[in-house]
C-alpha cells in the first residue's frame, strides 16, 4: 500500500509539473514592442484595469498626491514628451504620471498598464533631463510588460513548487530555486528598462547622459549597507552606469 501510495504522489506531482510546463508554453508571446519572447498570461486590457485599480492605494501608501500642481504639471509634461516621441505611443496603454508627497523615499515605480509614479524624495533631486531619464525607465517597465511577466513567472514556479512537493517533497527546494530565478529576471527587467529609457530620451531631444547621474543618485541614496545583487531585483548601480554606456553608444554613436 505504502508503494503504491508513493507511485500515485509521484504520478500526481508529475501531472501538475506538466500542467505547469504546457501552460506555460501557451502562454509564449513576442512582445511587438521589444521583440522578447515572453511568459504572460493576461492582455493588455487587463494590464491596464489592473494599473487603474491599484494606483489610488499606491498613491495613498506614499502620503498621496504632491499638492503643487505647477510640479505635477512638469512631470505631466516631461512624460507625456516621452510617450509621443516614442513606441509608446503606439501601444494600448493608458499613460498618467504620478507626483506623490513622500518626501522621505527616494523611489519611482510603474504598474501594469502605464500608471507611472515618482516621489518628491526623488523628483526633489532631479533636473528635467534626469527626471526623463526616470520616467523613460518606468514606461519601459509598462512596455516590457515586466509586471505581467513577473505574475505569469510567479504562477509557474508556485505550480512546479507544488507537483514538486506532492511528488517528492521537494516543494521548499523548487521554490527556492524560483525565487532566485525571479530575482534573476528582475534584474533583467532593470537592466531592459534602463536601456529604452536612454532610447526614449534620445528620441525626445535629452542628454541620456543623464541617466548615468541618476544611477549616481540612487547609489548615493542606498548607502554603503546595499543589498548584494545576487538577493536584489536591481542590478548593482555600476553595473546598470556600464549598462547604460552601452545603449547610449548603441542608439547614438557616442
Amino acid at each position: 500500500m505504502r508503494r503504491g501510495s508513493w507511485r500515485i504522489r509521484i504520478l500526481i506531482g508529475l501531472a501538475i509539473v506538466a500542467f505547469a510546463f504546457i501552460r506555460r508554453c501557451s502562454n509564449q508571446e513576442e512582445n511587438p514592442y521589444t521583440g522578447r519572447v515572453q511568459n504572460i498570461n493576461m492582455t493588455a486590457e487587463q494590464e491596464i484595469a489592473i494599473g487603474l485599480q491599484s494606483a489610488p492605494e499606491m498613491a495613498q501608501q506614499h502620503g498621496g498626491l504632491y499638492p503643487d500642481q505647477r510640479m505635477q504639471a512638469l512631470v505631466d509634461a516631461v512624460g507625456n514628451r516621452l510617450v509621443q516621441h516614442s513606441v509608446a505611443r503606439e501601444t494600448p496603454y493608458q499613460y498618467e504620471f504620478h507626483l506623490l508627497a513622500d518626501d522621505q523615499t527616494i523611489n519611482a515605480f510603474a504598474l501594469p498598464g502605464g500608471q507611472v509614479f515618482i516621489t518628491y524624495a526623488l523628483f526633489s533631486q532631479l533636473n528635467e533631463p534626469q527626471l526623463a531619464g526616470v520616467l523613460g525607465h518606468e514606461i519601459g517597465h509598462v512596455i516590457g510588460r515586466h509586471s505581467a511577466e513577473r505574475i505569469a513567472e510567479s504562477s509557474f514556479w508556485q505550480t512546479l513548487a507544488t507537483g514538486a512537493s506532492v511528488g517528492g517533497d521537494m516543494g521548499n527546494v523548487v521554490a527556492g530555486i524560483g525565487q532566485n530565478t525571479l530575482l534573476k529576471n528582475g534584474r533583467g527587467d532593470e537592466l531592459e528598462s534602463d536601456e529604452l529609457g536612454v532610447l526614449f530620451m534620445i528620441q525626445s531631444g535629452y542628454d541620456p547622459n543623464e541617466m548615468i547621474k541618476v544611477m549616481e543618485i540612487l547609489k548615493a541614496a542606498a548607502g554603503p549597507n546595499r543589498v548584494p545583487e545576487f538577493q536584489s531585483t536591481h542590478p548593482d548601480p555600476e553595473n546598470r552606469i556600464e549598462k547604460i554606456k552601452e545603449a547610449i553608444h548603441k542608439y547614438s554613436g557616442r
